[in-house]
């Protein structure tokens, strides 16, 4: 309790355009601190297995390579 006091206190002194900062910082920790906190999702092998197809010549050399090799 008495570190909020103390936060609070030094937060009315800043000027509007700190504390505006000082917001946005706090937003960022919340979020920071629920994605920290966000059990992983259950993934499963081949989940994805046929919903993408690559082109047929996916390893095919690029245009835009062909000076180098």
């Amino acid at each position: 309790m008495m570190e909020e006091k103390l936060i609070l206190s030094q937060i009315q002194q800043l000027p509007e355009q700190f504390k505006q900062g000082v917001l946005h910082y706090i937003e960022f920790l919340q979020v920071k601190h629920n994605a920290q906190n966000r059990k992983p999702k259950n993934r499963k092998a081949g989940s994805t297995k046929g919903k993408y197809k690559l082109a047929p010549d996916f390893d095919a050399p690029l245009e835009d390579f062909k000076e180098y090799m």
